[in-house]
């Protein structure tokens, strides 16, 4: 039996690892915590397997009960609880990203090996059957080689809780990019194989609501947490890069918010014998070279979020470092904040 607490409530919470824990076997869910009482009430209410509710995480990490704590919290808070959590010996399972910036990641990465602690973070693609059989395709050598990955995640006026968390960057780090890009470019770095960046290019704008009070939109995923008339937006709302690692370049252009009516959620893999598309979330096209045929997957997709959980559980009990140990996560990171460094000073980054 692993004993956790669970510091946050919100959306993550609610949508993603509740659910799944209710389907795991051999786990007590001593605390939900959340600064917001209503919100650590109202999952206690809604799932039975939840014991205690606390409004201070400090409570969570001073019982002795508790192996291993999940952080999903707000980005900015994401480096202060982890640091405070492995430092009392708690195993640490904490959204994605692993924090605002890469220097705090890596101090993040330093501290879990001091306190010989598991470390894990919440990158739910690369437990998606798609992208897992796809990785095992690369890895055979099914594509020849991957010369290039196109990716894109582009919508239609969507940028999320407008003037809240998600859109002041002291909150959340970023915008477009950190939020959805993340996701893109660390499951294209895992089929890779761990690609190792060389160079990195990159531009960002927030263009779309510089005037949030005349910003237009369709619909708003989180709007309840919106402040249109008081908060702030400075995050991207749009970024484009170009990068090039040891397995091949990737380009990619991403949007919370276009003046285009669409929306493009896809990975291209661009292999000299096979090439794949990928639909986010989805199934994949693979077509041959050679005999100019396209096949698409059918396979079944089990809940990611439940196959990243059980597997911070068995690494909690096995030592072993898993597909999301902070470690295998890092590269990722290390990518984003390049790309953000390049847009800041307008040129390329090298490493």
């Amino acid at each position: 039996m692993i004993t956790i607490g669970v510091i946050g409530c919100g959306r993550i919470a609610n949508n993603a690892h509740f659910p799944a824990f209710e389907r795991i076997k051999d786990l007590r869910i001593k605390y939900a915590c959340d600064v917001i009482k209503e919100k650590a009430e109202a999952i206690k209410k809604k799932y039975h397997i939840v014991e205690n509710i606390t409004t201070d995480y400090k409570d969570v990490l001073d019982d002795k009960e508790v192996d291993a704590v999940f952080i999903l919290t707000p980005n900015y808070a994401h480096y202060e609880i982890a640091m405070a959590a492995l430092k009392a010996g708690k195993h640490v399972f904490c959204e994605k990203p692993i924090t605002v910036n890469y220097k705090l990641s890596c101090e993040m990465a330093n501290e879990a090996k001091k306190q010989k602690k598991i470390l894990n973070i919440g990158v739910c693609n690369r437990y998606h059957a798609s992208v897992e059989k796809l990785e095992e395709l690369n890895r055979n050598g099914e594509f020849g080689k991957i010369y290039h990955v196109y990716c894109s995640f582009r919508a239609f006026r969507s940028i999320p809780g407008l003037g809240g968390d998600f859109t002041n960057k002291k909150v959340s780090g970023g915008g477009a990019l950190i939020d959805w890009g993340v996701h893109f470019l660390d499951l294209i770095l895992y089929i890779l194989g761990g690609a190792k960046i060389l160079t990195v290019s990159g531009d960002t704008y927030c263009e779309m609501a510089k005037d949030m009070k005349s910003y237009k939109y369709k619909n708003m995923w989180a709007e309840d947490t919106k402040n249109i008339e008081n908060g702030v937006n400075d995050v991207d709302d749009f970024v484009t890069g170009h990068i090039r690692t040891d397995k091949g370049t990737i380009s990619f252009n991403g949007a919370w918010a276009q003046n285009l009516d669409k929306s493009e959620m896809f990975i291209d893999f661009l292999g000299d014998k096979k090439g794949a598309r990928l639909t986010y979330c989805g199934q994949f096209d693979i077509t041959d070279g050679q005999t100019l045929q396209t096949t698409s997957s059918t396979h079944e997709i089990p809940d990611m979020y439940q196959k990243e959980d059980e597997a911070f559980f068995d690494s909690i009990i096995t030592g072993e470092k898993t597909k999301s140990h902070i470690d295998n996560i890092l590269q990722s990171a290390k990518l984003l904040q390049a790309i953000y460094d390049s847009a800041e000073a307008k040129k390329e980054i090298s490493f």
